[in-house]
This record gives structure tokens, sequence and C-alpha cells, in this order.
């Protein structure tokens, strides 16, 4: 199902019609300040096993994960004062940071290391759909398994059909993918550079 939401200004009922499908172990696509998004609670594992099937992926590749605010975060990960103070500066934003995954993090979201990839991004679509919840969601790109990029609802809508329960059309996005920045042990890594500024980490 195609749904349109406002960008600048998600309509609640919309918003409270994604977070009941996720609750229900839906799938949806969501846009983002960089790609469109696939989600489901983090929480749920038969939904996460379904994204790992959609998406081909290896599951010791675990994805990353979008919370609301940096409050929420510090609840999912271990926050240093020094994590804390970067995180400030640059989210909500473009960017993936890499924390200590706290005991309320499912093992299957967490690497060998108990490492988890976060997100707030800058879209009020996305923090609207995780804030509605009350859990994080898995954040992997809208991508078919050679990389190609659906920025298109529509185009996302067709590709994905019935293994997707909502698509949600929230208009363009960027379609370049975030920052990847570790913050473990407070030594700063910059995993991947994207579309985030990641001078202050250089």
């Amino acid at each position: 199902m195609l749904l349109k939401i406002n960008p600048y200004n998600p309509q609640k009922r919309q918003i409270a019609k994604v977070a009941d499908a996720i609750k229900k172990g839906g799938i949806v696509a969501y846009p983002t300040d960089t790609f469109y998004g696939i989600g489901c609670d983090i929480m749920n594992k038969k939904a996460i096993e379904k994204i790992y099937a959609i998406k081909q992926r290896a599951k010791n590749k675990p994805f990353s994960f979008i919370c609301p605010d940096l409050k929420d975060i510090s609840k999912y990960a271990k926050v240093s004062n020094i994590a804390y103070r970067n995180m400030k500066r640059l989210l909500p934003g473009p960017y993936t940071f890499v924390l200590s995954g706290s005991k309320l993090v499912p093992k299957m979201m967490l690497t060998k290391r108990r490492t988890a990839g976060i997100r707030v991004p800058d879209n009020k679509i996305a923090l609207a759909i995780v804030d509605e919840l009350g859990h994080p969601i898995i954040s992997t790109s809208a991508t078919n398994p050679d990389g190609q990029v659906f920025g298109d609802p529509s185009l996302l809508c067709d590709y994905f059909g019935k293994t997707i329960d909502i698509v949600i059309d929230g208009g363009p996005v960027p379609g370049s993918p975030s920052s990847v920045v570790s913050l473990i042990d407070d030594i700063p890594e910059i995993i991947r550079y994207g579309a985030g500024d990641v001078d202050i980490f250089e």
C-alpha cells in the first residue's frame, strides 16, 4: 500500500496507521535524510528475519536502527560524555554512529563485538514513526540485491510488491548514504564517508 504523508507536517492519523502496522509485525518503507529505508520494530524477530530475506543479506551483518532523539539513544547504547557531545552537535542528521549496544538491544541486532549502528535522521516522518511506536525501527536502504536505489516511492512499491506492507510517499530524498562513525572507547573512527560532514572527527 502506498501512503502519502506530508514531509513537513506529518499527519498524526497516517503516522498512527504506520506505527500500528509495525506493531503488528509489518514491514514499511519510509523516507530519511539519505535514502528511502526499509524498517520494522527491532523487538520483532520474525519481522527482522523478513527484512534479511528481502535484502538477501547475511545474518552476521546486523542492520542499524533509528531512534527518535539523542536521549533515546542512551537506552540502547553506552553513550559517554564525549560521544554525547559529538552526537549532540550533529543530530538529527545523515550520520550512523557505531556504539556499544545495551542489554535492551536484541542479540540479532548486535555485531560479535556487541556494537550497534544508530541513526537519528533529519526527517520528520521517520522520527514521528519511531516516536509513535515507542521502539526503534530498523534502518536499511531500500535497494535491490544489486545495490540499485529506489528514490521514487511508486517504483519502490512496484519492485517490492507485497513483501512490504506500507510504502510511504514522503517526497524526494537526497539519495546519498549516511556517514558512518564509530565512537567505541571514545576513539572516533570514520568507517564510511557519506552525506554528513565529518571534519570534527579528523
